[in-house]
């Protein structure tokens, strides 16, 4: 069978076989090995069909719609829902980003999790299903969907797996993120209740042919009420109370995917509805979200720094590292918003790693106090090698995947106003601080606690989690224009009423692909 005649299907295929795979593990016998190897070989074949995605993403798109792979069912009659689905290179990427740390979230739960196996990856498929229907949704009611069902696995995962003050954080979680949520609902009602169709594409072409015309104070609400369900999401300061204890207090497996993918779908709302569906809103709140994402870029850098935690002090480098997207969409220029996509799919890689590493060690020690630890090059070579080149992923070494993100949002907040650009540049040079400050405490010097002396170094299943996201780091650090090229053209079909009427006010900059070659070397 020619390989493009999925393309009519994948999309649900991709979307559905977690989900599907979750229902059989319901069925299988309490027998733990088979549970695990099912749920990986599920997760795996999701990967693989996952990467049909980008293979055929050239000839799946047509010249009429910016969405490819799209399939569009009557779902429900009345009201009038669709079963409505398609990427583009931004939602596509997330998706792959998605398919590919699952697998390694199973592997760094092999042993970790004891009790209730069934129920822990039964969770993860389901909540998989959920986080990739986000990704791909283009009906408004069906994107509410899939980001609804995405919190309850998580929490679940979070209160029933977690360490001592699970519960709290697990509430805390889903209370923030639930009311939030509801905010969005209303706004999306009220699109519907004005233009009759919950189709993101369709009301989309009706505001920018001004077929759906909306007054100044009720496009504001509306921005906002999306708004404040992605920030809570993000999150973005002041918002961002609840992730400190969810990621602290989550296993290893769920602070990999709440990192990883759940942060993302803040960034993408912000992004595709946000600045998508109101451009003249989000021109004129830029000053004081931009402001927000300074602010939380400066003060998660400075917080995580006095962390005695590690998992901690990796939570609030989240903070600083999504308000790095948050600026770059909200700069509203060509570069900035390629940053801001390049970097999601960055922070996904390099700080999925950093919580995959720092559960091996609590596997080992059962703490994640920075004091207990010293000297651990020595009996943990490899470990030490792996968590350095994390490490310098994650604060923008060039040659590494954080570099080319971090350069593109920079150049396009110098572009929006310089102002901008100096204020989160410092956000690099804290990030360095804390991550490089984390690294020599933990590994240099003597071995400090004589406990750490007999630490077996990763056995063969751990250094299967971590190579392929050391590789990559380095590879989209090389090689950027692999994912750039399609994420340059996504967003300059996706936004043309934000970023290329800033483009066109910034005397034409260089694209943000033309940019990437200059650092890495590329020829034009």
């Amino acid at each position: 069978m020619n390989a493009s005649s999925l393309n009519p299907y994948i999309l649900t295929l991709v979307i559905f076989l977690p989900a599907a795979g979750a229902l059989l593990l319901l069925l299988f016998p309490r027998r733990d090995r088979d549970i695990r190897w099912f749920a990986l070989l599920i997760s795996l074949v999701t990967l693989l069909l996952s990467l049909h995605l980008p293979t055929h993403f050239s000839t799946a798109q047509s010249s009429t719609s910016q969405f490819a792979y799209e399939t569009n069912l009557q779902w429900i009659t009345q009201p009038n829902i669709h079963y409505h689905i398609g990427v583009d290179a931004i939602s596509m990427w997330l998706v792959v980003l998605t398919t590919f740390l699952v697998p390694l979230s199973v592997l760094i739960s092999w042993r970790s999790v004891h009790d209730r196996v069934k129920e822990f990856f039964v969770l993860m498929l389901v909540l998989e299903t959920a986080m990739i229907g986000v990704f791909v949704a283009l009906d408004l009611f069906l994107f509410y969907f899939f980001w609804e069902v995405t919190l309850i696995p998580m929490a679940l995962m979070i209160g029933m797996y977690g360490h001592e003050r699970r519960i709290y954080a697990a509430v805390k979680f889903f209370l923030f993120t639930m009311v939030a949520s509801v905010f969005m609902l209303a706004a999306i009602i009220w699109l519907y209740a004005r233009s009759g169709s919950f189709d993101f594409v369709t009301i989309q072409a009706m505001m920018r042919s001004g077929a759906l015309t909306l007054g100044r104070r009720e496009s504001l609400w509306l921005f906002l009420g999306f708004f404040v369900a992605f920030a809570v999401k993000v999150p973005l300061f002041p918002l961002h109370t609840w992730l400190p204890d969810a990621h602290v207090e989550a296993p290893t497996a769920g602070s990999v995917l709440l990192a990883g993918v759940l942060l993302k779908m803040g960034t993408y709302g912000l992004l595709r509805f946000n600045v998508g569906l109101f451009p003249a809103e989000s021109r004129a709140n830029q000053g004081w979200i931009v402001t927000l994402a300074i602010i939380g870029i400066i003060y998660g850098a400075l917080v995580a720094m006095v962390q005695p935690n590690m998992k901690k002090l990796v939570a609030y480098s989240s903070v600083s590292h999504l308000g790095f997207c948050v600026l770059g969409i909200f700069s509203l220029t060509q570069a900035g918003t390629v940053g801001a996509v390049y970097q999601m799919l960055n922070h996904g890689i390099s700080t999925g790693a950093l919580f995959i590493l720092l559960g091996m060690i609590y596997e080992r020690r059962h703490t994640y106090e920075i004091t207990e630890y010293g000297g651990l090059a020595t009996p943990m070579p490899v470990y030490a090698t792996f968590f350095l080149v994390i490490t310098l992923s994650s604060i923008g070494l060039p040659l590494m995947n954080g570099f080319v993100g971090e350069f593109l949002v920079l150049s396009g907040s110098f572009q929006a106003k310089a102002l901008y650009g100096i204020l989160a540049a410092s956000g690099v040079i804290w990030s360095a601080c804390y991550m490089l400050w984390l690294y020599q405490r933990v590994f240099y010097g003597t071995v400090k606690n004589p406990v750490n002396t007999t630490l077996l170094d990763l056995n063969g299943r751990e250094r299967t989690c971590v190579w392929p996201l050391a590789v990559a780091a380095l590879v989209m650090g090389v090689v950027p224009q692999l994912w750039l090229n399609s994420i340059d053209t996504a967003v300059t079909r996706a936004l043309p009423g934000s970023t290329k009427e800033a483009t066109q006010m910034s005397a034409a900059p260089p694209s943000a692909s033309v940019l990437a070659n200059r650092m890495t070397g590329g020829a034009q």
